[in-house]
């Protein structure tokens, strides 16, 4: 049966750890798979919901670490949510870009509290993974997401948020008025309020709304 590696409340784990990685991103999802197969562990990697949601019963995983935004359809907290609920007793890491889950998504409520995040900037080598991963698998604590936000950043309401997430991923004011069912005016004073939290200044020689976007995906802003 192999060497036992985990004992968890009557749960016995034994061989090499299972961990079903969900990523959309091609270069991630390799470079995280090998990562983790480097490390000893039995990796089964796929790009969305779906795909994990068939590997679930194929490959039976110890964890699933998933990315939260996984592109169009169901993203990562409706998968922690399903596993959460229909397999209690897999561990669940979350791997996102940002420090707070309400950048990445707009459903953020739904995360299970069990769930251990990690943030892609500040993983500094597989240790860190390794540690998440004995975490959630021993379910012996959590990490609430209130400890990731680096409060030295500017702090967005959950409104400029989805403002700043919707600019990411490329709208015009124009586009995030017809995502959100608002007037364009209302679009466009969204934008400017998240600029102004962001503390960034209209100059003739800058983007504000690219310097905005970097900052989303260099993870430097928090959500209160």
């Amino acid at each position: 049966m192999g060497e036992k590696i985990e004992h968890d409340a009557g749960r016995q784990v034994y061989g090499a750890r299972r961990v079903l990685v969900v990523e959309d991103e091609d270069f991630t999802r390799t470079a995280v798979t090998q990562l983790l197969e480097s490390g000893g562990l039995s990796v089964v990697a796929v790009a969305n919901a779906a795909d994990a949601l068939s590997a679930l019963a194929t490959h039976d995983p110890h964890v699933l670490l998933t990315d939260l935004d996984l592109g169009p359809g169901p993203n990562g907290v409706d998968l922690a949510r399903r596993v959460a609920s229909e397999r209690p007793w897999v561990g669940i890491v979350v791997l996102t870009a940002h420090k707070s889950v309400h950048l990445a998504v707009s459903d953020r409520e739904g995360l299970p509290l069990e769930a251990v995040m990690l943030v892609k900037s500040q993983l500094t080598s597989m240790a860190d993974i390794e540690q998440a991963i004995d975490l959630s698998i021993s379910q012996v604590g959590q990490l609430p997401l209130a400890e990731v936000v680096d409060e030295v950043y500017p702090v967005l309401s959950s409104v400029q948020a989805d403002t700043l997430r919707l600019m990411a991923q490329g709208l015009s004011n124009a586009g995030i008025a017809e995502r959100r069912g608002t007037t364009l005016r209302a679009a466009e004073a969204s934008v400017q309020r998240t600029l102004h939290a962001l503390g960034i200044e209209s100059r003739p020689d800058m983007n504000s709304r690219v310097l905005a976007v970097r900052m989303w995906q260099a993870g430097e802003v928090s959500v209160r």
